[in-house]
């Protein structure tokens, strides 16, 4: 690790005033020391973030969390469980408990690649700044099934996805003026860039996160290969209304399968004013999964996104 000079913002004002195309913000710094222990990433600067806005608040039509919120928080705040429950059982699911004593919810949306290629000290992937993409050829278990450039690294925020779901805006500050960005907004760059991880820049800033209550129900589901204190192989969030059995304002969005959270809209349609039944989840399933691109590693992503949509649909309506 690199020397570098380190900083504690006491406002969000400050933070970005302190930062440029050479530092970094250091919220819980899960990801960050990490890179910086690799030599993926060598700031100037760090610039602590974790003492600036960590409230959940109740606004009435939306809930507020600030940037700074620990994942902890989230995860057993009462209001949030009974009307964000799919976002409670997401922060439920990242690492191990110390890891959401320390990570917060923009360090969470914003972290950086966790491909093997990229994180490996000896390879200069096509993310790390190289020319080649080693999992187009290689070995590709944990990556992309649904990209539109050339790099396969997927999106494995958890809170990305379900925050995608539950149609939520970052709050950025950049430039010194905060503007909102919509959670496809915030990740659409990784899809078309492949040296990008989300939109943002180097000098941009999480400041909070809107979720409208514009949707009674929500829910997340995680596949691993552990039960606890790993990273999915899938993920999905859904979040809806329903009357009865019936669905409306479907949003779903499936998680490490491709560089941005995925969804269809022409696939969710299916299960607009339909009775919720196994058959009509599945028939929209294997919409949200056509046209997957697939090898021998990562083929059996299909079947297994396919059921955690089925999951994530039936538990709106209180099913398994």
């Amino acid at each position: 690790m690199n020397k570098f000079e380190y900083i504690k913002a006491t406002t969000a004002e400050s933070a970005c005033a302190a930062a440029g195309k050479t530092t970094r913000f250091h919220g819980g710094g899960i990801d960050l020391l990490g890179e910086m222990k690799d030599y993926l990433s060598s700031p100037s600067r760090v610039i602590d973030v974790s003492g600036l806005d960590r409230s959940i608040s109740d606004e009435g039509d939306h809930w507020k969390l600030g940037g700074a919120v620990r994942l902890v928080d989230i995860e057993n705040h009462e209001g949030l469980q009974q009307s964000l429950p799919g976002l409670t059982q997401a922060a439920e699911h990242v690492g191990s408990p110390q890891i959401r004593n320390l990570a917060t919810v923009g360090g969470n949306i914003s972290q950086h690649s966790r491909c093997w290629y990229y994180r490996h000290p000896d390879v200069k992937c096509l993310k790390a700044g190289g020319s080649t993409c080693y999992a187009q050829e290689g070995i590709n278990k944990f990556h992309a099934i649904f990209f539109e450039g050339a790099c396969l690294s997927p999106v494995v925020s958890n809170l990305g996805v379900a925050l995608s779901a539950l149609d939520a805006t970052a709050r950025v500050m950049r430039a010194g003026q905060v503007r909102d960005m919509t959670m496809e907004a915030f990740y659409e760059d990784a899809d078309v860039n492949p040296r990008a991880h989300n939109s943002l820049k180097p000098d941009d800033l999480v400041v909070s996160v809107k979720i409208p209550k514009t949707r009674a129900k929500s829910s997340y589901v995680q596949f691993s290969e552990k039960e606890t204190f790993d990273w999915a192989l899938v993920s999905c969030s859904a979040a809806a209304n329903m009357e009865g059995d019936m669905l409306s304002d479907l949003r779903l969005y499936l998680g490490v399968v491709s560089p941005i959270p995925h969804t269809k809209a022409a696939a969710l349609r299916k299960l607009e004013g339909v009775r919720l039944t196994e058959s009509a989840v599945e028939q929209a399933a294997a919409a949200l999964l056509q046209g997957a691109d697939t090898s021998e590693h990562n083929r059996y992503k299909v079947p297994l996104a396919k059921t955690a949509v089925k999951r994530a649909i039936l538990a709106l309506g209180g099913k398994k």
